[in-house]
């Protein structure tokens, strides 16, 4: 068993983190740590807290209490756009792609958005060599280079998850964090993206929120498990599928409930 020294420092950490709305607790008191080569799933049911989470992590949302550490860098409170410029890229459960552009356009727009000034339109040509070499090796990463040309609203639904985590990569994110990306996708739609979150994951640290157990087992190394908020299990996927109280908790009468 690999320990923690030998996996050094975390990329993205979590410390007792806690959001509190009135007397709930949507996350309560969550630590989880995600090392490069390791990827890192949070599972749970509906209401667990798995995308409260990863809204405190990418600064949608403030904490009222605990760590977030990026890189060794405390981020808690931090604004999005902070927190992005940082190097964490973040999808979102419901498509957030611009309908009407191409997908070459909407790379762009994500790109362009991490460079300083980046609504400065007078800028040297180098930026403008940067973004586009940034593009193309988004758009290629997401096997959509030959969908360059595609205004975005013509494409499959499936082509446009895979469009958003284009967009992600051309932010040129130090991680990935992505909420539910395959969420609303036929078997072979998201298989395909599975096949792309196993070739991303050899790239980028990556934090998953998914409802596909086929998917959370096939990419994730580490596994942590939410329940009202509270991590009831953290561990290794091997680990995770042979508690007994996870057992208890999901898979007692032999049904998924994720």
């Amino acid at each position: 068993m690999t320990t923690a020294s030998e996996l050094g420092e975390p990329i993205l950490a979590t410390r007792n983190l806690t959001k509190a709305y009135g007397g709930l607790r949507a996350v309560d008191g969550v630590s989880l740590a995600l090392h490069a080569g390791r990827p890192h799933a949070v599972i749970g049911p509906n209401g667990a807290g798995k995308s409260s989470l990863i809204n405190l992590i990418s600064g949608q949302v403030a904490p009222t209490s605990g760590e977030i550490r990026l890189k060794g860098r405390d981020i808690a409170g931090l604004t999005p756009n902070r927190i992005a410029r940082l190097g964490l890229g973040r999808s979102f459960q419901k498509t957030n792609i611009y309908p009407s552009l191409t997908c070459y356009e909407n790379c762009w727009l994500a790109g362009q958005t991490r460079l300083a000034h980046s609504m400065q339109f007078l800028r040297p040509a180098s930026q403008h060599r940067a973004i586009a070499e940034k593009v193309e090796e988004a758009l290629e990463a997401a096997d959509l280079i030959h969908r360059s040309g595609t205004v975005a609203a013509m494409m499959s639904y499936g082509e446009q998850r895979q469009l958003e985590i284009a967009m992600v990569l051309a932010t040129g994110p130090a991680l990935l964090a992505l909420d539910e990306p395959m969420a609303g996708m036929g078997r072979e739609e998201s298989e395909k993206v599975i096949d792309l979150l196993l070739d991303l994951r050899k790239t980028y640290p990556l934090l998953l929120v998914e409802h596909d157990m086929d998917a959370v087992f096939s990419i994730a190394h580490t596994l942590t498990v939410m329940v009202n908020g509270r991590v009831i299990a953290s561990g290794t996927v091997a680990e995770v599928r042979n508690s007994k109280l996870v057992q208890e908790a999901y898979l007692g009468d032999g049904e998924e409930k994720y």
